[in-house]
């Protein structure tokens, strides 16, 4: 589909937008700039104006909703009412917080509410998953992953071999793109993984590439893990929030994510984890164990042996971060009224606006090319450009021109027009921008 793109066009297909009111439930950074210089009577001029940011990284860090303010708020009042019965007592009593978020996190990954738990932050979760899955054997010990993952996988991964007295060399076999390409095919990652068999014990993928913005066929990953015998594990760190996700259905072991991406949960915001439900009874199930994580009817006896709760709460270690969960749930009663589903409808309109107005604001001079797949079945809502040596340079000129994206070394500039909170004006107005930078 085309696009008009003419301001009046943006500001129309965000009239007809269904979602658009969500968008007045999230704050804005401020742009403040002086323009205007005027003479008058020999002495000049000038005026401020501070605007709204057009926010287009909330692939890196969402925006704060409104509600985030009086939600901290109502914990610090019930810290100072009840301080340590606090625990029991109130509305949310903090004994079972985690327990609050159940619900809307199952709905949001495509998850049965036993399967999912909020808890601890991403690698730390990511840690404990491996703790319990990845368990090499002289024979099958290899781990196959996507080259050029977020570094937290990467050294994740490291430091996990090298734990079981491995060589990270020989046992991680990365995925890469094919020369000259830079996404990867799904046909290379299922021939890898065939190709390792015996010797895989765990495939561990992202489910959205950070850099290149690529989303891959996870339950297609899922089924040729399990076919070969290795357990499969996700990080969805870019794509909890992103895209509409099926984890009961596609099976994969486990998978963990973040929220302060997508999920608008603020700087350090916790953590999610899924564990299928056909692992959620097995006590024998190595794992690391905590406090929280043991037998609610018997957790306060105080007791030796551990006996772990049913379903992925029994990987807590310990009691709910109150504070950072508040500030979660408070966004997720905002994906409940969305609804993940309606926000990818959106997001494939939003995404193809942007890359049409990308493409027509570079206008052939070649300032960049978009990495990430064109196909809308393979991409969320963010979109990767592969800059020249002007690349830095044009980051820079939005952000003074009130444009905040996301740079990432050596030379690429990450867009991400949320559902959400961004609409298609500010789409409209970063193509202007750029075409601005392109008349300099």
């Amino acid at each position: 589909m085309r696009y008009e793109n003419t301001l009046a066009a943006a500001r129309s297909l965000d009239a007809q937008d269904p979602l658009r009111h969500f968008r007045e439930q999230f704050i804005f950074p401020k742009h403040t700039q002086t323009e205007g210089l005027t003479e008058t009577e020999g002495l000049t001029s000038s005026k401020t104006l501070s605007t709204e940011v057009r926010y287009l990284c909330g692939n890196s860090l969402g925006l704060q909703p409104k509600t985030v303010r009086q939600a901290l708020l109502d914990e610090l009042d019930q810290w100072a009412e009840h301080g340590v019965e606090g625990h029991f007592r109130g509305k949310l009593p903090w004994m079972h917080y985690h327990k609050f978020l159940t619900a809307q996190t199952a709905r949001l990954v495509g998850a049965l509410p036993h399967e999912v738990v909020v808890m601890n932050t991403l690698t730390v979760n990511l840690h404990l998953m491996m703790a319990s899955f990845y368990r090499p054997t002289p024979t099958r010990y290899k781990i196959v992953m996507e080259a050029g993952a977020f570094p937290s996988d990467q050294y994740a991964m490291e430091s996990q071999v090298r734990w079981h007295g491995l060589d990270p060399e020989k046992a991680i076999v990365e995925v890469a793109p094919r020369a000259g390409e830079d996404i990867l095919r799904t046909e290379d990652i299922v021939q890898i993984i065939e190709k390792e068999g015996d010797s895989l014990a765990l495939v561990m993928f992202g489910g959205v590439n950070y850099y290149t913005g690529q989303f891959y066929d996870l339950e297609k990953i899922a089924t040729t893990g399990h076919r070969v015998g290795a357990k499969v594990g996700f990080d969805l760190a870019h794509t909890a929030g992103n895209l509409p996700l099926r984890l009961h259905d596609w099976g994969p072991d486990f998978a963990v994510w973040c929220s302060y991406k997508y999920l608008n949960s603020g700087p350090g915001g916790p953590s999610g984890a899924f564990i299928h439900e056909r692992h959620a009874n097995n006590p024998d199930l190595p794992r690391f164990a905590g406090w929280w994580g043991h037998d609610e009817s018997e957790r306060f006896k105080m007791k030796k042996g551990f006996r772990p709760m049913q379903g992925a709460e029994g990987w807590q270690l310990s009691n709910a971060q109150i504070f950072s969960f508040a500030a979660h749930k408070a966004s997720l009663d905002i994906f409940d009224a969305a609804g993940i589903d309606n926000l990818r409808a959106k997001s494939l309109q939003l995404t193809a606006f942007l890359e049409q107005v990308l493409m027509e604001a570079d206008g052939g001079r070649n300032l960049f090319k978009i990495i990430t797949p064109l196909d809308p079945a393979q991409r969320g809502c963010q979109l990767s450009l592969l800059t020249d040596d002007r690349g830095k340079a044009l980051f820079d000129f939005l952000a003074s021109n009130g444009v905040m994206a996301d740079w990432r070394e050596p030379n690429v500039i990450r867009f991400a027009p949320v559902p959400l909170y961004n609409s298609f004006e500010d789409v409209f107005i970063l193509g202007e921008k750029i075409k601005a930078f392109g008349r300099k």
